[in-house]
């Protein structure tokens, strides 16, 4: 018997004991998790992260916070996490019981993202740091605290781990996902000719396909039919 098995009804709505966290990225929403919804109602509760932090000391105590929440109704927690919010998670929850984590276009090396931004804009870390905010020209805020961050907070991630990021992907590197892959055990799948955000009709079926695929054996798979949305 799958671990995933309903344990109760109670006025029309089906408990399950293993659920699934979406983490929005920047600009995004807890709502989009409605598309997981719909792929695996038949197996996972799928909660939407309305998460409030803004930066990843902030992430560092309320995701692990919210995480132990879930798993005082939930057996088996799995996650997946897109962007920033893929960035906050693994430096929030490295230590969390997490069965899976799905993540897709993972800032992974934020130190390398800022110094990028700061060369783009002409910023030099000795004025960064006298000034220690900065807005660009584009309208990037860069952060002294920011960078110190990243420096000092090098992600150590353990956890089963497959990720989708894409061929043409503006703010993380095939260099940078690739090492980080490599470091972490992870599980890289490459999108030909896809973008940092996914969005399209061939971008998203290609990514409901990957989550598919992503789901181990050993943990309940949803039905195979795909969710139209």
């Amino acid at each position: 018997m799958h671990l995933c098995t309903i344990v109760l009804f109670q006025k029309g709505v089906v408990a399950m004991n293993s659920a699934i966290v979406y983490v929005h990225g920047r600009g995004g929403s807890p709502k989009e998790a409605d598309r997981y919804r719909q792929l695996f109602r038949h197996a996972y509760d799928v909660i939407g992260f309305d998460y409030a932090s803004a930066y990843p000391w902030e992430a560092q105590l309320e995701f692990p916070a919210y995480l132990s929440s879930l798993h005082s109704r939930y057996s088996k927690v799995l996650l997946i996490a897109q962007s920033i919010g893929a960035y906050f998670s693994v430096v929030s929850l490295s230590e969390m019981p997490i069965e899976k984590a799905m993540i897709i276009s993972p800032i992974v090396d934020m130190e390398k993202l800022i110094l990028a931004m700061m060369e783009r804009a002409g910023v030099t870390e000795d004025e960064l740091h006298v000034r220690s905010e900065i807005k660009t020209p584009s309208g990037e805020r860069l952060s002294w605290t920011y960078l110190t961050f990243a420096r000092e907070h090098p992600i150590t991630w353990g956890i089963p781990t497959s990720i989708l990021y894409a061929e043409n992907d503006a703010i993380t590197s095939l260099d940078a996902i690739t090492d980080f892959a490599r470091t972490t055990s992870s599980e890289l799948t490459v999108m030909p000719d896809g973008e940092h955000w996914f969005h399209t009709e061939d971008q998203m079926r290609f990514l409901d396909d990957w989550i598919m695929r992503s789901i181990p054996a050993s943990i309940p798979r949803p039905a195979a039919r795909r969710a139209r949305l």
